[in-house]
């Protein structure tokens, strides 16, 4: 039987979210934090944070009356969150958010905006989901936010897609997915009149189903399932999943 051929990784591609992600971060908010704090403030008044980043979320969920932990690798992202106001009253314990431990449990233990993907390996992720299950109470949730991969639909698993086209400057996003790790290398390129810029990143893309596999792994279970934070139903169309996990038992 024919081996399955892999895609190249980029050379050189090594993304990390150091100092200049940390200052752009929030430069281009997603819009939909209002909806986000609502969902997860229905889940109790303390909460754990894997890759807390800026605060993005954690400080407005502080503002909703949640107490929030937060687990985060980058000191960069942290030090961008101290910044803002009420940045230094989220605790954080810094390290890998598939190994770390707070000492605490929650009720709410919540991972967002793909950011599970960051780890790039399959048994990363499910360090991830057994790590979150530590960190639960008894009838605790964990939250997980993703979008849904769409590349099996992509021509030879690679697309450059235009963002932005103005007179001072286009915006391009370079894409290459390798089917067989499930990596994807992704390129934000800025080309303009004050120079080229790159923002790097990569990702490990997963289906629901993997995560719910996942999930089994940790003593989890799905309890539901939405398409977006508004409790959309999620349906072959959806574009991301809001997945709520419960203990088995």
């Amino acid at each position: 039987m024919p081996g399955v051929a892999s895609v190249g990784r980029v050379k050189g591609f090594n993304p990390s979210f150091g100092p200049e992600i940390a200052r752009t971060y929030d430069d281009s908010p997603r819009g939909d934090e209002d909806e986000t704090v609502r969902f997860l403030a229905g889940f109790g008044s303390r909460a754990l944070e894997l890759a807390v980043g800026t605060g993005r979320i954690a400080l407005p969920l502080q503002e909703a009356g949640v107490v929030v932990d937060g687990i985060e690798l980058s000191p960069d992202m942290v030090a961008r969150m101290r910044e803002k106001p009420g940045g230094d009253r989220v605790e954080v314990t810094m390290g890998d958010m598939s190994t770390v431990g707070t000492g605490r449990t929650y009720p709410l233990v919540y991972l967002v905006y793909n950011t599970i993907t960051n780890l790039l390996t399959q048994d990363d992720q499910v360090r991830c989901f057994s790590n979150a299950a530590r960190h639960l109470d008894p009838g605790g949730v964990f939250v997980v936010e993703c979008g849904v991969p769409s590349w099996s639909a992509r021509q030879l698993n690679q697309y450059i897609d235009v963002e932005a086209v103005e007179v001072d400057h286009v915006e391009i996003d370079v894409n290459r997915y390798d089917p067989v790790t499930q990596i994807l290398d992704e390129n934000h390129v800025h080309i303009g009149v004050d120079g080229v810029r790159f923002g790097p990143i990569r990702q490990r893309l997963s289906y629901p189903s993997e995560f719910d596999l996942m999930a089994r792994i940790a003593g989890l279970r799905l309890r539901e399932r939405r398409g977006g934070w508004n409790g959309e139903p999620f349906v072959a169309a959806s574009t991301r999943h809001v997945s709520v996990y419960e203990h088995s038992a």
